[in-house]
C-alpha cells in the first residue's frame, strides 16, 4: 500500500459544464472544478467475534472467510469513496478495545457491531460505546455519527430481534441502525456510505 493513498490531500478536478466562474460568467465546456478531498477515520468497535474484520474486508474487496482469527492490536484498509463534489478516503479501522487514547482520538465516525445471534454481544455495546466515548472525547458527543450494526442476518439461529436493538439504538441518541451479512454482502457497502452520507459537507483534515 503506497502510503500516498492516506495521505493525498491534493485537490481533484473534475470535468464541469455551464459552471459560473469567479467573475460571474459562465465556463466554457471543458472548464474544471475542484472536487474537496476528506480523509475519514472509521473504526470499527464491537466484542470479539461479530464479524469486524470481515465487514472490513467484504467492504475493501468483496472477500469472506469461514475461517476465524482473532484481530491482534488493530487492522485497517484503505477505501476511496468518489461523492458529488466531494472525494473521501475512508481508513476503515478493525479494533479489539484497550488500544489507548491516541488510537481513538482522531476518529470521524464508528460503526458499533454486535451478532444478531449471541446476545451478549449485543449487552457489551452499552460498555463499547462507553468506553469509545471516554477515550475519543468527541467535540459534539450528541451528535457524533454512529451507526448499530446487527451483523450476521444470514444465520438462522438468531436471538436479537430488530425491534430491541431498535430501542437500544433509541434509547440512546436515536443512533442510526442497519442490519449486515459480513458473509453475503448484504447491506455492507450501505452501511459505510451511510457513514459517508453523514460526513458529506464537513471539512475532515
Amino acid at each position: 500500500m503506497e502510503e500516498e493513498e492516506l495521505y493525498d490531500f491534493d485537490i481533484d478536478e473534475t470535468p464541469s459544464v455551464n459552471e459560473e466562474d469567479e467573475e460571474g460568467g459562465s465556463a466554457v465546456v471543458g472548464e474544471k472544478k475542484k472536487k474537496r478531498r476528506n480523509l475519514v477515520k472509521v473504526l470499527i468497535l464491537g466484542g470479539i467475534g461479530v464479524g469486524k474484520t470481515s465487514l472490513m474486508n467484504q467492504y475493501s474487496d468483496g472477500t469472506f472467510t469461514e475461517k476465524y482469527k482473532v484481530t491482534i492490536g488493530a487492522d485497517f484498509i484503505v477505501k476511496e469513496v468518489p461523492k458529488d463534489t466531494e472525494h473521501f478516503t475512508l481508513q476503515v479501522w478493525d479494533t479489539v478495545s484497550s488500544l489507548g487514547l491516541s488510537f481513538y482520538r482522531g476518529t470521524d465516525c464508528a460503526l458499533l457491531v454486535y451478532d444478531v445471534t449471541k446476545p451478549e454481544t449485543f449487552k457489551h455495546l452499552e460498555s463499547v460505546l462507553e468506553e469509545f466515548l471516554a477515550n475519543a472525547i468527541p467535540e459534539d458527543e450528541d451528535n457524533f455519527p454512529y451507526i448499530v450494526i446487527g451483523n450476521k442476518i444470514d444465520k438462522e439461529n438468531r436471538l436479537v430481534t430488530k425491534e430491541e436493538a431498535m430501542k437500544w439504538c433509541k434509547k440512546n441518541g436515536n443512533i442510526p441502525y442497519m442490519e449486515t451479512s459480513a458473509k453475503d454482502g448484504t447491506n455492507v457497502a450501505e452501511a459505510f456510505m451511510s457513514l459517508v452520507d453523514s460526513m458529506s459537507g464537513t471539512v475532515v483534515e
